[in-house]
């Protein structure tokens, strides 16, 4: 079991996801961020517009991911 926070994944909060694999918490965090879009908070949506910003870059995607991924495998596994 690994952890990474909203704010590492590039959200708005320090809410903590856990997963023994990368995309187990890359699904924590999509679910995370759309419940934070139901409430409308607005710093989550300011993040929420930057991801989709990022989206319009050939490549950002691919490699914001595998940035991302490449964090998660370096984290020690939770006792």
């Amino acid at each position: 079991m690994k952890k990474m926070t909203c704010h590492e994944l590039g959200g708005a909060c320090d809410a903590e996801f856990e997963g023994e694999t990368f995309e187990e918490i890359a699904a924590k965090s999509k679910a995370h961020g759309m419940e934070m879009f139901k409430t409308g908070d607005g710093p989550h949506l300011d993040a929420m517009q930057k991801m989709k910003d990022l989206m319009q870059t050939p490549n950002a995607m691919e490699n914001w991911y595998a940035e991302k991924k490449k964090i998660f495998e370096s984290r020690p596994h939770l006792d």
